[in-house]
């Protein structure tokens, strides 16, 4: 019988993938495009369907390549938690958000960890991928499987690996980021970088999985902090009458010692708003306050106010009370060019305009529908449908607010025929002709 490092070795290996979102579809597309047999686990039926019919419904996953797979039957998906009987190795792809206290919620992990206890047998890997703080791996999801009287490390095989999958990047694909891996043991920590180094051929091992969980933090946190700097000094810049977007522009030209990072309306997506407060929950329990890093998330969640405040400005400047204004929002996608709206700054500026009395609308060619509400900000939930962007849409609003550049958005079209814009990225930086109408944030007024 052949061992597991034999059949990670010659494809033979049997790839389960739990969680089918932006993270896990993109590794079970990789991974059976290597050559293994892979089947995804879901509990939505509608992603489950769309994908045994080989269909894709994230766009960094192209359905003509995924369909193929799904017809020659090297990808599956299904609901059912049995199949993982037959499963030599086992991804754990689910989302790890905060709850409303902004602390962990591990109830997807826990989810995961118990539908592979039944089935988890000698010989089996399970790597968990999802973001979260030092110590899940084995201080929550180790003692979980270990109640099928499997040990880690002698029975089975545990390790992490973060999973670095940045949405519409083309660029940095699942095919050729490199891949840190952190073992329970070090057959455990070989025997993951064995299967990922298929997938790319840059595995670089860490010496547990508590490492690798404080690499995904520490990239994601890194980012948080930089933005935050940036932001603030974006407010500082406006008071003082100088240019940010300028100043970034002129400070990249630097070879060295120095990397761009720019101002918005706010963070947003599955990582940076989320990541900071995994860590600084988890360093309570060791009475360390993580002060630089809730500084951060302290600056970047006020973005949103000050978006909504040069919204206010302008209207004002116009003759214009923000109450019963009308306010088309241009992008509710937490970045440019994708499909998702997880965490976007959107959300928030939309429940502080309608809180302020404005009337709302949305653009966004890659969202249909839209959700704020709910929480503490906006009590009842309101769901919006984007709007076709015309010039009647355009000129019918007393502003239209620039959340998300996307790149397929005429900005000189929008310029022209908007009473007000207020851009919070930039977008309009190369519009010239009714310039006089735009309010930047970040720029000279």
């Amino acid at each position: 019988m052949k061992t597991l490092q034999q059949k990670i070795a010659d494809r033979s290996a049997q790839v389960a993938i739990i969680g089918l979102g932006y993270v896990g579809l993109p590794l079970a597309f990789g991974l059976s495009k290597a050559g293994f047999q892979v089947t995804g686990i879901d509990l939505d039926p509608k992603k489950v369907e769309a994908l045994q019919r080989g269909m894709s419904y994230i766009p960094d996953v192209p359905g003509e390549g995924l369909a193929p797979l799904v017809s020659e039957g090297r990808l599956q998906a299904t609901t059912d938690y049995d199949i993982l009987d037959q499963a030599d190795a086992v991804f754990i792809c689910v989302p790890t958000p905060f709850n409303a206290m902004r602390a962990p919620d591990l109830s997807f992990v826990e989810s995961a960890a118990r539908g592979i206890t039944p089935h988890l047998h000698a010989d089996q890997l399970v790597v968990l991928q999802s973001t979260t703080y030092p110590g899940t791996t084995e201080e929550f999801v180790q003692p979980i499987l270990e109640t099928s009287g499997l040990k880690a490390g002698e029975d089975f095989f545990l390790a992490f690996s973060p999973e670095r999958i940045d949405p519409g990047n083309r660029q940095f694909t699942v095919d050729n980021t490199p891949k840190v891996v952190g073992g329970f043991t070090p057959k455990c920590a070989q025997l993951a970088g064995n299967l990922l180094a298929h997938l790319t051929p840059e595995i670089h091992p860490v010496s547990s999985p508590r490492a690798a969980e404080m690499t995904k933090l520490l990239e994601n946190i890194f980012r948080s902090v930089n933005i935050a700097l940036v932001n603030e000094l974006t407010l500082l810049a406006e008071r003082m009458h100088i240019d940010i977007w300028e100043v970034i522009e002129a400070a990249k030209t630097k070879p060295f010692g120095f990397m761009p990072f720019y101002p918005g309306p706010g963070v947003g997506g599955h990582c940076i708003p989320v990541d900071p407060y995994y860590l600084s929950w988890k360093a309570r329990e060791y009475d360390f306050y993580t002060k630089f890093i809730e500084l951060a998330a302290e600056v970047n969640s006020e973005m949103p106010y000050h978006a909504v405040q040069k919204v206010i400005q302008g209207l004002n400047q116009h003759g214009r009370s923000i109450k019963e204004a009308s306010v088309l929002i241009l992008g509710v996608a937490f970045k440019p060019n994708v499909d998702d709206a997880r965490n976007s700054p959107a959300e928030r500026v939309i429940e502080l305009l309608l809180k302020e009395g404005a009337q709302i609308s949305y653009y966004d060619p890659y969202v249909p529908h839209f959700q704020v509400g709910g929480d503490v900000f906006l009590r009842k939930a309101v769901h919006f449908d984007s709007v076709p962007i015309t010039p009647e849409t355009l000129a019918q609003a007393d502003c239209v607010l620039i959340v998300t550049g996307h790149a397929s958005v005429d900005y000189g079209g929008v310029v022209k025929h908007a009473r007000l814009v207020v851009d919070t990225v930039n977008a309009t930086r190369t519009v010239q002709q009714g310039s006089d109408k735009i309010i930047r944030l970040g720029g000279v007024s």
